[in-house]
């Protein structure tokens, strides 16, 4: 075949887009509907789309539920104790720990840290809250003018959130609705929180100003807040005297690059933690959860390529004698390859199309109705969680594309197999 060949020929041997040309054709239907992809094929061809589009739509939604399960989990703790605690250096952990000196240039010092967003003071002590009914013990953490409210505001469930003021000592307190279910406490009652120090009895009368009610068992039957001052006074502590900082992040993924920063910029008898090395166990957790991420993905990429290799077997065996007759026409194989290539491709797009409008269609009705709840006990969430983020939803849609194009190459290259002279004798 040569560039001196006329009609067909030429346009077959010159024209660098006669695949995608002989693809359109065959997918709008040709001269027929017996030429269309869909001829004889039709139940195959829906199967594999039919496969593409589940397995997108599972890829989306098992994405979607554990990056908000992530998300949740981490804000539910990261909301008891901020991203970094800077402490005083002590072997073990205390929940009446050695205080550290707070000054305006230690603070600032760690301000100016880049990636710090937020610094708090904190304070924190062994308790027992005595009712004429009840008893239970708590952990108070003590707090000041400077907290960030924003967590506790977002799970209160009734009251409000303390009332600091530099004048005077606040008589709040705020529990969670465990211990006030527990102790049968209300917003406004009365309640005497016990201190044993020096094997002698302190007690404090305060009054309960909010209840709150995160989910996460753990921390909500522990904690009670109320004013660091307490603890100052209790433990004979000076005015700038606490248990220590709680820094915030911008960037949780910068976690542990901000925390080595900070650690460098404090007194050699403090120490900084990140939150993921304070509660190892949950974070550790939650990384088991990406493997069941990986291991769902994993099976329905090879779901989805195992389906679409099937559909474009099936497409080329019916499709012989077109394919010795392009043969025989002068078109090379590596075209004629890339007309099936193009159409299992598009068949693909249209399985992922559909996926995507399944997968992002369910995960927005549950981000809206919470229509599918948990065991708030065993999940720490009410609801399953849905967090859809943009560069997950991008990442899914090219993995899969690419990976479905790789496995097209194989089954394709039989086309090269393909005798032009038995295919036109049998036509």
């Amino acid at each position: 075949m040569t560039a001196r060949s006329v009609g067909i020929f030429t346009v077959l041997k010159e024209d660098l887009n006669t695949p995608l040309f002989i693809a359109k054709r065959l997918l709008k239907g040709g001269a027929g509907a017996e030429n269309s992809h869909i001829s004889g094929t039709r139940p195959i061809v829906r199967i594999a789309i039919g496969g593409i589009a589940v397995g997108m739509a599972v890829m989306i939604c098992a994405v979607a539920i554990v990056t908000g399960f992530h998300q949740e989990i981490k804000d539910k703790v990261v909301g008891f104790g901020a991203d970094i605690r800077v402490s005083h250096f002590s072997p073990s952990e205390t929940l009446d720990p050695n205080p550290i000196t707070v000054t305006p240039g230690l603070k600032d010092s760690i301000a100016a840290v880049n990636g710090v967003s937020h610094i708090q003071v904190y304070g924190q002590k062994a308790g027992i809250i005595n009712t004429k009914e009840e008893i239970e013990g708590v952990v108070v953490k003590g707090v000041g003018t400077d907290y960030d409210w924003t967590f506790f505001r977002k799970h209160l469930k009734d009251g409000e959130v303390l009332t600091l003021e530099d004048s005077a000592i606040s008589k709040q307190a705020m529990l969670s609705s465990f211990v006030a279910n527990r102790l049968s406490l209300s917003v406004g009652d009365k309640l005497r929180i016990y201190f044993i120090q020096n094997e002698k009895r302190r007690v404090r009368a305060l009054t309960v100003s909010g209840i709150y009610s995160t989910g996460f068992e753990d921390f909500d039957r522990m904690y009670m807040m109320a004013d660091v001052r307490h603890i100052q006074v209790l433990n004979g502590w000076d005015s700038n005297q606490y248990a220590g900082l709680e820094v915030s992040v911008s960037d949780f993924d910068r976690l542990d690059e901000v925390a080595r920063n900070v650690h460098g910029t404090i007194p050699v008898e403090m120490f900084a933690q990140t939150i993921t090395e304070i509660h190892p166990q949950i974070f550790d957790w939650l990384q088991l959860q990406n493997v069941n991420v990986q291991v769902i993905i994993t099976l329905m990429l090879v779901v989805a390529g195992f389906n679409m290799i099937s559909a474009l077997l099936i497409m080329i065996l019916e499709r012989v004698n077109f394919i010795g007759m392009l043969k025989a026409l002068g078109m090379e194989n590596s075209q004629i390859r890339r007309i099936f290539i193009l159409q299992a491709t598009y068949l693909t797009g249209v399985g992922m199309f559909w996926g995507n409008l399944i997968g992002l269609g369910l995960c927005l009705v549950q981000l809206e109705t919470g229509i599918i709840t948990l065991n708030e006990e065993s999940y720490y969430v009410s609801s399953v969680p849905i967090s859809l983020e943009p560069w997950h939803i991008l990442a899914l849609n090219a993995g899969t594309l690419f990976f479905c194009f790789l496995m097209f190459i194989l089954p394709s290259a039989m086309v090269a197999r393909i005798s032009p002279i038995k295919a036109i004798r049998y036509a």
